[in-house]
């Protein structure tokens, strides 16, 4: 079949465009839903460094997706949006997963952002001067980034093995950014659990000690015995069912983001975050960025073993967990992360 001059320009002129923007509007036909909104428990947390990215890049947008990121002061918050159906996907930890599945709601956890926790348990040295062990901490008032949230079932997990129950603390929500830094300053925690820039910014002035560091991998996998993942992107399992080509595509733009960060140059992270997750300090925030990295996923893949540290870190603040049936196998998948990987190396 023979066909025109015309007609073969214009096949070229397709083709053309379809090499030229392989994973933009080309792609979008394709998507169930192009308007997505996320859910997120402080999104300007390095914790959540990968989401940002992937927005600052335009890497949702390559993929033919308009995104709303929905800001919440903690992860629990953000997880209530999907829960009540404000929000389509939650930014926040992974072990909610697995809690969900236990409250009879199924989510499904489908790319990583954050290999190890990356919280850290720190102890205020204006009102524990003479701190020695977490034991001290005992009839305390501990600070978390919000109630219910990961930083507070890390503290309890601590405070766990220093033989103290979460009633014997006074857990206080204080957010995640000068919220955090005005409570230690104040004197209205005596510890408590946040992340960076935050942690960073306190010891530079020696106002905190450090207890526990999940910053470190290998400090978190030797607290959780096994990889505690941390910051991913999960949905309701009905919704990934119903919408498989979208999750994808924001898989895509997370995996685009984790490989970036991994090679990325402080000054570039600097250029692409907004200057109010600096907090007033752009040396800090470098010295915050490259402490956090390495905890930070490369490739948005959830290791098989995460399930199971997550459950046996949870069951040791809430024991209905240990005998709970769960299916560990259900609280995520690594086929989105994996043909993402294929589609960028």
């Amino acid at each position: 079949m023979s066909i025109s001059r015309r007609e073969f320009l214009t096949a070229v002129s397709a083709a053309t465009a379809l090499s030229a923007f392989p994973f933009g509007t080309a792609g979008a036909a394709s998507l169930e839903k192009k308007s997505v909104k996320i859910a997120v428990g402080g999104r300007q947390l390095i914790y959540y460094l990968p989401l940002s990215v992937a927005a600052g890049l335009g890497y949702f947008k390559d993929e033919g997706l308009n995104v709303e990121i929905i800001d919440f002061q903690g992860g629990s918050k953000s997880l209530q949006a999907v829960v009540g159906g404000s929000a389509d996907i939650c930014s926040g930890a992974f072990e909610h997963t697995v809690v969900m599945q236990t409250r009879g709601q199924r989510m499904q956890a489908f790319v990583l952002q954050g290999r190890a926790p990356q919280c850290v348990l720190a102890i205020n040295n204006h009102t524990m001067k003479h701190y020695k062990s977490l034991a001290d901490l005992k009839g305390k008032k501990i600070g978390v980034t919000a109630p219910g949230s990961s930083s507070q079932i890390m503290a309890n997990f601590c405070l766990h093995f220093a033989g103290i129950k979460p009633s014997q603390v006074s857990f206080i929500g204080i957010g995640t950014s000068s919220g955090a830094i005005a409570a230690i300053r104040s004197g209205q925690v005596d510890a408590f659990v946040q992340l960076d820039p935050v942690i960073s910014m306190l010891m530079e002035h020696k106002e905190i000690t450090i207890a526990v560091d999940t910053r470190k991998v290998n400090v978190s996998d030797k607290l959780y015995g096994g990889p505690m993942v941390a910051g991913c992107l999960y949905a309701p399992e009905a919704f990934i069912k119903k919408n498989p080509n979208t999750v994808q595509a924001i898989a895509n733009a997370i995996v685009r983001a984790d490989k970036w960060i991994a090679k990325a140059k402080p000054e570039d992270v600097l250029k692409v975050v907004p200057q109010s997750y600096q907090l007033g300090n752009r040396k800090l925030y470098i010295q915050s960025f490259l402490a956090n990295r390495p905890a930070l996923s490369k490739d948005g893949l959830i290791p098989a073993q995460a399930p199971e540290t997550a459950k046996r870190a949870l069951a040791t603040v809430n024991p209905q967990i240990a005998n709970a049936r769960i299916d560990l196998s259900a609280t995520f998948t690594n086929r989105f992360a994996e043909a993402a990987n294929k589609r960028y190396r």
